[in-house]
């Protein structure tokens, strides 16, 4: 790599700049003496850039294994618990002025996460300019907190938590904006959450225009595709026939009997509404494509000598949803890898674990669009290290025992009677924990004279 080459560690200080770490620093020191003022006795001194970036690091590195050496030579036990139970994002005294607004219209639900949410989607904006093809979904982060702003989604793989509205580069899933979603009220425009939510995320003073959106039913809408159309943003989404201005044309809809591959659209000026028949019916509305440019889709059909392939037209607006539709789940994929997510006992940590996460991963798709020279792996092992200001050259120590027992991740449950069980590492044994002494001293016994 070339000596001025950016570091995973720079890159991760464009999206979380020392600014904002040095004001969490500064909201955290506040947080602790005013903790200390009301009683809570435990031993504190104020936490530094320095040291926060370790702490960052800890949270990268730290996973389910138990019996780890490297974090005890970062930070104490005691200095991380005390830093995790004060880390505030906004100063205690602005707090107290914002709870006291509860109930009007002017106290902000988000107050103790904005200052830190700000800066990010300012620098996910500011450092990468996405691609000609983005894509508008929800994301969960997991939450069951009462604090009136966690959701239930039945579809989602996370039901309960935070949800937010998520624009994303579809060719590599990088987190270009995103807005939380705090309630109904907090959209104003009167044309439906759906419409300000994409509005919202959509910035033409940042992106410029020449953009292809792509979304969900719960998104597209008439309305919304022709304001688009009218700031030089093409869009594409499925649509629900429901939906108000969509066509409702008898003569050009699909029936039950429509065969596979069936094709009906309707032009309105630079709006195709789509209706495609697959296994079942399929609409979409789109201001970027044609009705059809001879695209076709390969689907197993069952004939009187088995099963086969066979192809069938496919609309090009479905097509390019397709192909384009997944930057969200695909961000979502790569932030679930190496998630700094844990339990905690405040809200607003699970959204500061989540702004961290999004800023680790961010840097690392930067990296990559730069050098790709590194997997996800790699970079977040160099990160770590350079957050904790350690040298990834030194070997790891070597036990000097030749049997180690399993980690407690991998003690496992029989999914069939869920009767709790052991592994050996000497010869491979698994079977059922009986929690009987003899049996463990004669395991232990077996497993020492093998080895």
């Amino acid at each position: 790599r070339p000596c001025d080459a950016h570091t995973p560690m720079s890159l991760l200080s464009l999206l979380f700049s020392e600014t904002a770490v040095s004001t969490l620093c500064r909201n955290t020191n506040a947080q602790a003496a005013r903790a200390h003022a009301k009683g809570h006795k435990y031993k504190w001194t104020d936490v530094s850039i320095n040291e926060l970036y370790c702490y960052f690091g800890l949270l990268f590195y730290m996973d389910s294994l138990f019996s780890v050496n490297f974090p005890a030579t970062i930070m104490s036990r005691d200095r991380y618990r005390t830093i995790s139970w004060n880390l505030h994002m906004s100063h205690p005294d602005a707090d107290q002025d914002n709870d006291r607004k509860r109930g009007t219209a002017e106290h902000d639900r988000l107050f103790r996460v904005r200052p830190l949410m700000d800066t990010i989607r300012h620098a996910c904006k500011a450092i990468y300019h996405p691609r000609k093809n983005l894509a508008v979904d929800e994301r969960m982060v997991a939450c069951k907190a009462h604090t009136g702003m966690t959701q239930y989604m039945k579809a989602k793989p996370t039901r309960w938590g935070f949800k937010l509205f998520v624009l994303a580069d579809s060719s590599n899933g990088y987190t270009v904006d995103f807005a939380v979603y705090t309630g109904k009220n907090n959209f104003p425009t009167g044309h439906g959450l759906s419409y300000d939510a994409v509005t919202c995320l959509l910035d033409r003073t940042v992106l410029g225009s020449g953009y292809h959106v792509y979304m969900d039913n719960f998104y597209t809408s008439p309305k919304l595709l022709s304001d688009l159309f009218a700031l030089k943003f093409g869009a594409c989404g499925t649509y629900r026939d429901n939906r108000k201005d969509c066509p409702r044309n008898a003569a050009n809809s699909l029936t039950k009997k429509s065969v596979r591959g069936s094709i009906r659209w309707i032009r309105d000026k630079h709006l195709v509404f789509v209706k495609w028949m697959d296994t079942r019916e399929v609409s979409v509305c789109s201001t970027i494509h044609a009705a059809y440019t001879g695209d076709t889709v390969q689907r197993r059909v069952k004939t009187q000598n088995g099963w086969r392939t066979k192809s069938f037209p496919c609309p090009a607006p479905v097509t390019a949803y397709n192909q384009h539709m997944g930057g969200v789940d695909l961000s979502d994929q790569l932030l679930q890898y190496y998630s700094t997510q844990h339990k905690t006992m405040k809200w607003y940590r699970k959204l500061f674990l989540h702004f961290l996460d999004i800023a680790a991963t961010n840097a690392f798709i930067v990296h990559k669009e730069l050098y790709g020279t590194m997997n996800h792996k790699e970079f977040m092992e160099e990160l770590i290290a350079e957050l904790c200001g350690v040298s990834q050259k030194i070997p790891p120590k070597r036990t000097s025992v030749d049997h180690v027992p399993f980690p407690g991740a991998e003690q496992a449950s029989d999914a069939t009677t869920g009767r709790r069980t052991f592994s050996c590492r000497c010869f491979g044994y698994f079977g059922y924990c009986t929690h009987d002494v003899l049996t463990l001293v004669l395991l232990f016994f077996v497993c020492f004279f093998v080895s």
